[in-house]
């Protein structure tokens, strides 16, 4: 969170304190850190760099689709892994070329393969013979070959979140390491597919290196044995999922991460793909809101905010801590008050901290609740009829308003009352 620092008695983003932000647009809100957007990117492509990996960075862009983070990534040369025929939309329509791009996901229909061939993508990541069969059937039609991935899953366990590891057995995604050699083999038999890679993506907020290492180890030997076998792989696609600190946690370092992947796969001497999105876009965001009320309960404190679990579901969903910081910088000689930290919604999951240490705070006090940069905004809702917090980019001195908190009338406009009533 470099790009965020106290100034003057208050939090700034970048050069802008967001007590004057608050005032402008109002809460809560969204802000994302160019720089900050500019150097996690700078700094993973640095660490491949030095360790002489042949590489290409597509942003996965479920962590955060809005079109100006994918645009800053697009102008730095990266790529896109799109989940659906909408991010496929959004990557082109932000400027990454076509051939950038990966198509990844356990559910692709027909008509989105079909849009993603015509658009001429880099490669679609397979993850099952019957997508299989059904993307060499549509390609057929369109008289063209698709080139694929065929995405293996390695029964490796990250040690992440029950919800985000996706390279277990157990797990819905990619083909089981024992069937990968057989998949591989009716790939190179269906003519109008082209097997070009292997795939692996073992799960989200990894805090550990071995997770990484134990699936590399089976991807290299199993690229070797399909090497050896006729099947004239050109390249690996590793995924992402490297972790940021939320709270106490230590995550690898990307040159950590790099060096392993030198271990593990560099004798192979093939281009890789790499596929970062929490980890570019994490702590480059926050979120702003404003204390509503101080409540007092029988047992316990509460601090009422204007933000809520639509706005953020993660600490609801995922049980997901984020640091919670004042906008205005507390004297070191208050002492702090144990509080629990909730939104207005008819929900008791409706809460981002319970028994949080904070400097005394209360009605009109604003908060930043901190790295909420990936799946943040991207997963709100408008649960309880609550708009969307808008959402704000930030240069130097400079912001935008790049998402803007629409009316109520536009809320409810999308909706279409039947005849009969």
């Amino acid at each position: 969170m470099t790009h965020f620092h106290y100034k003057g008695g208050v939090l700034h983003a970048e050069d802008l304190p967001l007590d004057r932000l608050a005032e402008e647009i109002g809460t809560p809100f969204y802000l994302y850190s160019s720089g900050a957007l500019e150097s996690a990117y700078r700094d993973f492509g640095a660490a491949l760099a030095a360790e002489g990996l042949d590489y290409r960075i597509c942003y996965a862009v479920k962590a955060n689709p809005h079109q100006a983070i994918v645009a800053t990534f697009a102008a730095l040369g990266a790529g896109a892994d799109v989940v659906s025929l909408g991010e496929l939309t959004r990557a082109l329509a932000a400027g990454i070329p076509a051939s950038r791009i990966v198509f990844a996901g356990v559910g692709k229909t027909a008509v989105e393969m079909a849009a993603a061939l015509d658009a001429g993508i880099l490669q679609f990541n397979v993850e099952s013979l019957p997508e299989m069969e059904t993307l060499d059937r549509i390609a057929g039609e369109k008289g063209v070959v698709a080139p694929v991935a065929i995405r293996v899953n390695p029964d490796v366990d990250a040690r992440t979140h029950a919800k985000i590891t996706t390279g277990k057995s157990e797990n819905k995604f990619g083909i089981d390491l024992a069937h990968a050699g057989a998949a591989f083999a009716r790939a190179a038999e269906l003519p109008n597919l082209a097997p070009q890679g292997i795939a692996v993506h073992i799960g989200s907020q990894l805090t550990e290196i071995a997770p990484y290492e134990d699936a590399f180890a089976k991807i290299a030997a199993l690229f070797a044995e399909l090497r050896g076998q006729g099947i004239a792989l050109e390249r690996i696609d590793l995924g992402g999922g490297l972790g940021v600190t939320y709270r106490d946690e230590t995550p690898p370092d990307p040159a950590v991460y790099a060096a392993a992947v030198k271990r593990s796969l560099g004798q192979l001497g093939v281009p890789l793909i790499f596929e970062p999105g929490r980890l570019l876009v994490a702590e480059a965001g926050i979120l702003v809101t404003r204390v509503i009320y101080a409540k007092d309960g029988a047992t316990r404190r509460f601090l009422v905010v204007d933000a809520a679990m639509n706005d953020l579901i993660r600490p609801t969903l995922y049980d997901a801590w984020h640091k919670i910081v004042p906008v205005a910088e507390p004297s070191g000689t208050v002492s702090p008050q144990t509080v629990d930290i909730v939104g207005p919604i008819c929900e008791t999951g409706d809460t981002f901290a319970r028994d949080r240490a904070l400097p005394p705070a209360t009605s009109g006090d604003l908060l930043a609740i901190c790295s909420t940069g990936a799946y943040g905004a991207t997963m709100a809702s408008t649960y309880n009829s609550r708009v969307p917090a808008p959402e704000v980019m930030v240069r130097g001195d400079a912001y935008e308003v790049i998402k803007p908190r629409i009316d109520y009338q536009a809320l409810i406009g999308q909706d279409v009352i039947p005849g009969w009533l």
